[in-house]
């Protein structure tokens, strides 16, 4: 006796009718495969994918992304000239006709270089606000950017778009924290920004390189870094020790002698106090004065030259 073949179940049956066309429901949903054929074309459903010719589309001016390993472009277009172009790119239509990608500039690079004359697309209304912040969320979505771009991308985020950083950690989906820990790395000197950017540093050694005030040592360190092989732990320890010294010389600084404390008394009377003064056990040393006004700095200047020296 035969087996007879098990249907989908009652319940789906009854809510779609006893003759509903199965083959139907589970045909896959494509996309409606308009071509524009020319600038005066407009298209009916922006929500559809477009084929249009690749001479009808231009790069992002927004375009997050500094540089395209040409390597992996080669590899990506051998892939196209395959299977084609599997994810569709989006774009923008100008006044002038012409399309501007929001997102995908290097599917298009390697469709071009593929030889494509045509590439689907997914059109998309948009300013140019609305530009910035598709590219620089979808490209740091796709996790593809260095540290020095994400870097970037957020500090023009803030800028361009009138972000907080609050607001702009929503938009792309990031900690607050995570978003403050990449805007420091804008304040690292550019060789360090250069060596993180190309994969010689990592953020880590970044992260603990922006605890060194001195320009010229963290540049000195990150060459260590790099040269050495060192790890994060290993710098923070090179660090600690540097900073030793540093810590003694200031610590022997307190113990001023007597004519120190009457310089201080001295010129301190004319400038609310506001003065420091720090000396090392060899007699080289610092003084600082901070005024209020121009008035204190001139009734200081006169004190000097209504004197005997």
């Amino acid at each position: 006796m035969s087996k007879q073949q098990r249907g989908l179940g009652k319940g789906l049956g009854a809510l779609l009718g006893g003759d509903a066309d199965f083959s139907q429901i589970r045909k896959p949903v494509g996309y409606v495969n308009k071509q524009v054929v020319s600038q005066a074309e407009e298209p009916k459903d922006t929500s559809d994918i477009l084929r249009i010719p690749v001479d009808m589309i231009e790069p992002n001016p927004y375009q997050p992304r500094m540089t395209f390993d040409q390597e992996a472009l080669e590899e990506l277009s051998e892939s196209i000239k395959t299977l084609g172009l599997i994810q569709p790119i989006t774009v923008r239509r100008k006044q002038d006709g012409i399309y501007q990608i929001i997102s995908g500039e290097r599917r298009f690079r390697a469709s071009r270089l593929a030889g494509l004359t045509m590439i689907p697309a997914y059109i998309r209304d948009a300013n140019d606000q609305g530009m910035l912040e598709m590219a620089i969320v979808e490209n740091i979505q796709r996790e593809n950017l260095d540290p020095i771009e994400v870097a970037m991308s957020y500090q023009r985020l803030i800028e361009e778009c009138n972000l907080t950083q609050e607001q702009m950690a929503i938009r792309v989906g990031k900690k607050r924290a995570s978003v403050t820990n990449f805007l420091r790395l804008l304040k690292l000197p550019a060789k360090i920004q250069h060596d993180l950017k190309v994969g010689l540093l990592s953020v880590g050694h970044a992260k603990v390189l922006l605890g060194v005030e001195d320009k010229n040592l963290q540049e000195h360190l990150c060459d260590l870094v790099i040269k050495e092989g060192l790890s994060v732990r290993q710098l923070e320890e090179k660090i600690a020790k540097l900073c030793e010294p540093k810590k003694k010389v200031q610590e022997e600084a307190q113990d001023l002698p007597d004519e120190y404390f009457r310089v201080l008394e001295i010129v301190g009377k004319y400038f609310e106090n506001n003065i420091s003064l720090k000396r090392s056990n060899t007699g080289k040393g610092s003084m600082t004065i901070h005024f209020n006004s121009d008035q204190e700095v001139q009734k200081f200047l006169k004190a000097l030259e209504d004197s005997d020296f």
